[in-house]
């Protein structure tokens, strides 16, 4: 079994940063319909949510529909939401922790009010044990849920509210710390529907703590009181039970600014030479390369990965690819050119081009070869994108069919700069395809959308076989590898197509400072979210300009992954190998997975 212990026994601990409320209820609910255990730990854009309790006083009034509510307060910019918890109004916003533990709670009554009492009972232990540990004394108020300050003298202060919901012993939603929250969000309401008591925080009550501090506090008693779990580190409460606690290191900066020149759009730097000079002596990274861009350094730094391989650094034997055009390759090749499309084989540097080409099998890029992000991995163009061509989807289908192809892969890239993020041109493609070869299997390859629900509903509606969206890597590593994407929209778009019963798909990148744990982690996320299809491959650098490789994977590494993969997580089919891509030998897995 993994370090991590089994699946159903293991409480895993995610910072995911600021989630869009809506991404993080998606998530939410997916994880919930599963068997994992998740507390999830974030912050939330300025948000209003009713819980069931203020919705049920709902009185039709369009200027004050919700008596919680007062005059004015659509002015504030803050969207308000209707939520499954439990509960009246209360605001969400940059400051205030939130947390959402996702698990299977003690209890024989499935979620009967007894269940849901000592359920909301442990949230609240939790949390008066953080703030012991941060010097001040929280209590509770009778018949009033969450955490107080002086809860027994005479100006009670909430300073955490907890509303959940617990479904078939399943628990959703959780609790909300104002750590440094600006207070007057909460004016324009009656926080919890209690007119008579204050809402507080940590720095009004004249404790400092950055955010990492309380991250970590709040993990560690918060898992104590949720299971009175042991932690990998070996620290054991008095009452401890086989639910183990993984928590996941992480970057707490979240702005983007600090870009390298590649990101910045200043051109990709020195491509990698041929591959001369001295191999590595081992697996460990080297001291600090030469040549990396300084911004794009400061990220990984602060990711924790401090070392990497010279741009010139020798590949292993393992890494190598023979040159073999073949008849297939040539004519792929004529075809894209003569119908004027972009194949992410070649825009992308695949090393199984010619493998991929020469069986017939190819993966189409759509929206131009110009993307809007600028991930630190990626040889994909990132100056200012064409304007779309709408007939490009009935050249691809043309291609598939003059190629007679039974497998073909669309991937796109990002365009923020639409307001779909390019959904419906992929759907159209999906859907040209099957009109030209009926027989042929598609898996499309998409973007985040931005977020964009929509999207992703659009794209599953025209019935890909597989839908893939790529997690990239580990969620400590999102932001120096890919800093204008994240860990828990991946998630969220993965669990969104999901839950439209599209067969899922997701890659992960090994070779950019990622540990073992790491990678096994981003499995169990992915298996948690619905995924059925995971690949793992080797990363090149393809520029001087581009992150560089921290160290190789071996051959038995990447099998040792896709045995944890399948075996211990459940995964119904992991690829790994140093050569793999996402979208290497997609036909004969999606058929493995159909048929399995």
């Amino acid at each position: 079994m993994t370090a991590a212990g089994p699946i159903s026994d293991t409480l895993r601990v995610r910072w995911l940063g600021r989630v869009a409320y809506n991404e993080a209820w998606d998530l939410q609910r997916r994880l919930h319909a599963g068997a994992h255990n998740h507390l999830l730990l974030l912050e939330h854009p300025p948000v209003y949510t009713i819980g069931r309790r203020g919705a049920a006083s709902r009185t039709g009034d369009e200027i004050r529909p919700y008596p919680s509510l007062t005059t004015g307060v659509s002015e504030l910019g803050a969207p308000i939401l209707e939520a499954d918890r439990g509960g009246d109004v209360t605001f969400h916003g940059p400051g205030q922790l939130v947390g959402y533990p996702i698990l299977t709670a003690p209890g024989k009554r499935g979620g009967g009010l007894a269940d849901t009492a000592a359920y909301v009972s442990s949230i609240e232990d939790g949390l008066i044990a953080v703030l012991a540990e941060l010097g001040l004394s929280g209590g509770r108020v009778k018949g009033e849920p969450g955490v107080w300050i002086e809860a027994d003298g005479a100006t009670p202060r909430k300073i955490a509210a907890v509303g959940v919901r617990l479904q078939r012993r399943r628990t959703m939603h959780g609790f909300a710390l104002n750590n440094d929250v600006d207070l007057t969000w909460f004016d324009k309401i009656v926080p919890c529907g209690i007119a008579d008591k204050a809402v507080t925080s940590l720095t009004a009550e004249g404790v400092n703590v950055d955010l990492e501090q309380l991250v970590g506090l709040v993990a560690k008693h918060m898992s104590r009181a949720l299971t009175g779990a042991r932690e990998h580190s070996g620290e054991e409460s008095a009452n401890a039970t086989p639910m183990a606690v993984e928590t996941s290191n992480v970057v707490f900066r979240t702005a983007v600014s600090d870009l390298s020149p590649f990101s910045q759009g200043l051109g990709p730097g020195e491509p990698s030479p041929p591959g001369s000079g001295p191999g590595p002596s081992s697996n460990e990274a080297a001291e600090a390369p030469s040549g990396v861009p300084v911004r794009l350094g400061r990220r990984l730094t602060e990711a924790g990965v401090t070392g990497g391989m010279e741009l010139a650094t020798r590949k292993p034997d393992w890494m190598k690819v023979k040159v073999q055009t073949g008849e297939n390759y040539r004519r792929l090749k004529k075809v894209s050119r003569q119908l004027d499309l972009h194949t992410v084989c070649e825009e992308a540097g695949c090393p199984n081009i010619f493998d991929c080409w020469n069986e017939g099998t190819a993966t189409f890029m759509l929206l131009g070869e110009r993307c809007t992000r600028a991930c630190g991995f990626c040889l994909v163009d990132t100056r200012k994108p064409n304007e779309v061509d709408e007939a490009e989807s009935e050249r691809i289908a043309q291609a598939v069919h003059d190629l007679d192809l039974s497998f073909a892969v669309l991937t796109m890239v990002a365009r923020d700069d639409l307001a779909d993020g390019g959904a419906g041109l992929v759907a159209r493609t999906v859907s040209a395809i099957r009109q030209r070869t009926p027989s042929a299997g598609i898996e499309v390859l998409v973007s985040d959308f931005a977020g964009n629900e929509t999207s992703v509903r659009t794209v599953c509606e025209s019935s890909p076989d597989i839908f893939n969206h790529n997690i990239e890597t580990t969620a400590r590593l999102q932001r120096a590898v890919r800093p204008s994407a994240g860990y828990a929209r991946s998630l969220t778009v993965l669990a969104r197509a999901a839950e439209q019963r599209a067969t899922t798909k997701s890659g992960i990148i090994l070779g950019m400072g990622e540990t073992r744990d790491e990678v096994v982690s981003t499995m169990a996320d992915l298996h948690a979210v619905g995924v059925s299809i995971v690949t793992i491959g080797q990363y090149l650098r393809p520029t001087s300009n581009h992150l560089p490789i921290a160290r190789w994977w071996t051959p038995g590494e990447f099998a040792e992954l896709k045995e944890i993969g399948e075996r211990d997580i459940g995964l119904p089919h992991v690829e790994a190998s140093p050569l793999t891509r996402s979208s290497h030998h997609a036909g004969s897995v999606a058929r493995t997975v159909s048929l399995g």
